[in-house]
């Protein structure tokens, strides 16, 4: 199967499963879309779904360049090169119980039934859920279940919404967006999986996480090198002043953030700052860091 028109998230995970299941739990697979997709109930869906890992195994999807390249096609920005055979294949038996996206009907069914299987998933079926939010039909209507993956305890719940996950970016509002971004640093997750992290840098952002910043370093706590990079479009003033104080006592690391965020800033005061520490600067380019590397910087 090439991209090309007509290409849909549904045919693709069809596709991708199809390479990779034996005879028995594809034949499996198709049999229960094809149930599902001619008017299945609600109790073949969650039966279906609950039957997956023994069905069809947890082994990665492990998607090549063509595969992804699909996925793109299929919907712009997604990106499920961190799906497992068993994610794929609850997202699409989900898809397949839907028939008519146009429809106000169908959408209220999809979300009902979304509210009811996250309501009794296992961590296992939460994230296959979550990294399924990009392609579920009618988006608007998953906000509320997107803010709700955002709220939980569980971090790779939390990560399956907000890494590697174009749905916050294109759906979440800005207050959301900033609590995510908060919540990111405070559980200890990276911010470079967060898609469109440098398009949603908002002002407010950057003095939240000035404040965060001082909070941690009030209680001899470290702040990760990351955290610099919402801060950067927006370093004037006392963010500015953070930032020096990051390049004369801060770790490699965190040095070399702030060398990064100051790339980004505009203000006149800023350059200066960057100038002011120009073998840092200069250092930093010469290896290459960037916003993926900055924490092995050493």
């Amino acid at each position: 199967m090439a991209k090309g028109e007509g290409m849909t998230p549904e045919l693709a995970l069809q596709h991708w499963l199809d390479r990779r299941l034996a005879a028995a739990p594809a034949l499996w697979l198709r049999d229960s879309v094809a149930s599902l997709a001619g008017g299945g109930t609600d109790r073949d869906l969650f039966r279906s779904v609950s039957l997956v890992s023994r069905q069809l195994g947890k082994a990665p999807l492990a998607l090549d360049a063509a595969e992804l390249a699909m996925a793109e096609a299929a919907r712009p920005g997604w990106d499920p090169s961190l799906l497992t055979v068993d994610e794929a294949g609850r997202i699409r038996l989900l898809l397949a119980a839907t028939t008519d996206t146009d429809s106000a009907t169908d959408s209220d069914t999809f979300v009902r039934r979304l509210d009811q299987l996250c309501a009794t998933a296992d961590v296992d079926e939460l994230v296959a859920f979550y990294r399924g939010l990009p392609v579920y039909p009618d988006a608007p209507r998953h906000r509320l279940r997107a803010a709700e993956g955002l709220r939980t305890n569980m971090r790779v719940v939390f990560e399956a919404v907000a890494h590697h996950n174009p749905y916050p970016t294109e759906q979440l509002p800005e207050e959301a967006w900033n609590q995510m971004v908060l919540k990111a640093l405070f559980v200890g997750s990276r911010l470079a999986p967060i898609v469109g992290l440098d398009r949603r840098a908002n002002a407010t952002l950057a003095r939240m996480l000035g404040d965060y910043a001082h909070e941690r370093w009030s209680a001899g706590r470290p702040v990760s090198p990351e955290l610099w990079r919402c801060v950067g479009p927006f370093a004037a003033g006392p963010l500015l002043a953070d930032l020096a104080r990051v390049l004369e006592a801060g770790t490699p690391p965190e040095r070399a953030a702030a060398v990064l965020a100051l790339r980004g800033a505009t203000g006149s005061e800023a350059h200066r700052l960057l100038d002011h520490h120009a073998a840092l600067r200069d250092a930093v380019a010469a290896h290459h860091v960037d916003w993926q590397s900055v924490l092995e910087y050493n």
